[in-house]
């Protein structure tokens, strides 16, 4: 079992950069693929950024890619997501999850066992 608890979520204007974090608690954070997704109303949940159990992997969705980076501390069990140059199409609920899955960094929710409870980012124009 893992538990997942999201910070750093907020009201931002466009331009404007958050970091987000999701500390994980129980069994061994290391061994999991760490993802984030977001959902803003009325859409589907989507994958943002994913990376794999030792860091040396990333993955972004086009839409965040060159704006945002996906990082960890598995010392610290912790994960980041630092997002830059904000925009109002980011705006949504962002959510942690980790997944099993081996090898590489997988960009399915359906590959995702454990879910953070997810922090509001809301992006102004």
């Amino acid at each position: 079992q893992v538990q997942l608890v999201e910070s750093g979520g907020g009201l931002v204007q466009a331009g404007d950069s958050l970091r987000l974090s999701c500390a994980a608690s129980g069994r061994t954070f290391s061994s999991y693929a760490m993802g984030w997704f977001r959902q803003a109303p009325g859409k589907e949940r989507e994958f943002v950024a994913g990376i794999n159990w030792s860091g040396s992997i990333t993955y972004y969705a086009d839409s965040v890619k060159g704006r945002f980076t996906i990082s960890r501390d598995n010392a610290k069990n912790t994960m980041y997501l630092q997002m830059n140059s904000l925009k109002p199409e980011d705006t949504a609920v962002y959510y942690c999850a980790a997944s099993p899955k081996r090898p590489g960094v997988p960009a399915s929710a359906t590959d995702y066992v454990y879910w953070g409870q997810g922090t509001q980012v809301t992006v102004s124009s």
